[in-house]
């Protein structure tokens, strides 16, 4: 999770229209700082503003589907020495 303010070389970011929303081109420091990549899926929140304080963004990278995997495969267990896969008995009914 990152919280973006205003920083000297991506503090003037111009939002453009794009179909019905509004886009904003990100500088490759910004992206750089960020460590996100094209197709990445990103969160957006408001942050809570502090007095005299810039409004700021919480940026969250969700994981990837390589990601999501990597993180559940201690779930995997190996079966015993013993074991025999019995197609009937699978799809019996």
């Amino acid at each position: 999770m990152q919280r973006l303010q205003s920083q000297a070389d991506w503090s003037r970011l111009k939002p453009a229209k794009w179909g019905n929303s509004l886009a904003v081109r990100l500088p490759v420091s910004l992206v750089q700082e960020l460590g996100i990549a094209d197709g990445d899926e990103l969160v957006l929140q408001t942050a809570p503003r502090q007095a005299a304080q810039p409004a700021s963004v919480i940026v969250t990278r969700l994981p990837g589907k390589l990601e999501r995997l990597q993180a559940v495969r201690h779930l995997r267990g190996s079966w015993g020495a013993d074991f025999a896969f019995d197609r009937d008995e699978a799809n019996a009914r």
